[in-house]
């Protein structure tokens, strides 16, 4: 059994007060110095096992020499272009290389600095979509309630979440819906209905609020903050119907479920729907620059420019299409494309999912989809996916834990020995917090 360590000497400055952390300094903080497979170090000199890659980002490692060779190139080449006055190759061949990857009738990409950037371009696409169209009145965009979605303004505002309201009111024109998940969990409807009845709700709120009156549904087809809530087969395709009936745009959401992550490309293509938009980001660089995109379906992109030539779409960002953002992301594209991560990842879920299963026994339900794994633990209990997270970080692994799941998300390059060692530590850390588990 591994022995949890002792919290280190503090290794911080001594004057924290000039940074704004992400998330609240405490004990837990890191100051992190290096990073080399799917390992990393704090200035302490501890060790910690990355099973969340980053937060779903690092697919790599943190030692990918074709994209440090690719950044490397660019930052000796060209580090910034002028971005009103053009682009760069990189950034040319990156846009075609995720419509290449995405699902058949996704046609053009814009690249953004960020996940957030990415819903907040497709909410602006999807209003301005409809204008063109002759309908500009529909500007209302449905989401769910505990969904997530960014911290910006407009991406917040989808966020369906209590904890964001201490923001005070955010963008006109937001409604929420509850998605399959939430109907199981505080109405007790069976999941083989839940899907269906969701559906339904979802057509229901358009009519209420009036189809001329709503422009689009951004959705995750992966809950993240339900603990990787995964819906039915069918679920998808009955929102798809929804929304083609009522002329609603269907945008997903797959800044985490992006790029192998369920195992194929995209989650679109996991489940067999395609949305107008799909928003992504987080592993298209793999980590080792700040980018996301939206791509985007022919008939959005067409309102754009001309038929098969090219497209513009602005406000854009200084940083948009960023000459070192997109050889980085042109890197992690092509490696994932042509370095055979598709059936690594399917061969590492198979070896992994069964562990984490019999790991968890009776104390949690494991939901798992391509190398995503979200465990709903079992028996309740006052912050029990952080306490079990917590658990996990003093034995020297990164998990995610909130509420009552817990997440994992290893990095494509995981070996085998890793695998057992993350199932090992979270065993323990389930044993520490939540008993001894059959």
């Amino acid at each position: 059994m591994t022995t949890a360590r002792p919290a280190p000497l503090s290794s911080w400055p001594s004057d924290l007060s000039a940074f704004c952390f992400e998330v609240p300094h405490s004990e837990e903080s890191l100051l992190f110095e290096s990073g080399k497979g799917v390992r990393l170090s704090d200035a302490a000199g501890r060790s910690y096992l990355d099973a969340l890659s980053g937060v779903f980002v690092t697919c790599f490692g943190y030692d990918c020499e074709p994209i440090v060779r690719a950044v490397t190139d660019q930052l000796r080449t060209l580090p910034f272009n002028p971005p009103l006055h053009g682009t760069n190759r990189a950034a040319l061949e990156l846009a075609q290389g995720l419509v290449d990857l995405a699902p058949a009738g996704i046609t053009a990409a814009k690249l953004v600095n960020g996940g957030s950037e990415s819903v907040e371009a497709a909410i602006r696409l999807a209003r301005l979509h409809h204008r063109s169209r002759g309908n500009p009145g529909k500007v209302k965009i449905l989401s769910y309630y505990h969904g997530y979605h960014g911290a910006t303004f407009g991406s917040l505002t989808l966020t369906g979440r209590p904890d964001v309201t201490r923001f005070g009111p955010g963008l006109p024109g937001v409604v929420h819906v509850w998605p399959p998940d939430c109907l199981e969990a505080f109405w007790d409807v069976p999941a083989e209905q839940s899907g269906a009845l969701a559906a339904a709700m979802i057509e229901r709120t358009i009519e209420a609020e009036g189809p001329d009156s709503v422009a689009a549904l951004v959705i995750e087809p992966v809950i993240h903050l339900r603990g990787m809530a995964i819906p039915s087969a069918d679920y998808l395709a009955r929102v798809r119907e929804v929304c083609d009936r009522h002329g609603v745009l269907l945008v997903f959401d797959e800044i985490v479920t992006g790029f192998g992550r369920t195992g194929r490309p995209f989650a679109a293509q996991t489940f067999g729907v395609t949305p107008d938009i799909l928003c992504v980001g987080k592993g298209i660089s793999g980590g080792y620059a700040p980018l996301a995109a939206v791509l985007m379906a022919e008939h959005i992109a067409e309102g754009l420019g001309e038929k098969g030539g090219p497209v513009s779409f602005a406000p854009s960002h200084t940083y948009a299409a960023n000459p070192l953002a997109s050889a980085a992301g042109l890197a992690a594209v092509t490696l994932f494309r042509d370095g055979g991560y598709l059936d690594r990842i399917r061969e590492l879920s198979a070896y992994t999912e069964p562990r984490l299963r019999a790991v968890a026994g009776d104390r949690g339900t494991v939901r798992a989809v391509g190398l995503l794994y979200g465990i709903k633990l079992a028996g309740g209990g006052e912050r029990l996916g952080e306490r079990v997270a917590s658990a996990c970080l003093r034995r020297g692994l990164i998990i995610r834990g909130q509420d009552d799941w817990v997440v994992l998300a290893p990095a494509f390059v995981t070996t085998t020995a890793e695998v057992d060692e993350i199932v090992g530590v979270l065993g323990e850390a389930l044993d520490e917090v939540c008993g001894a588990g059959r």
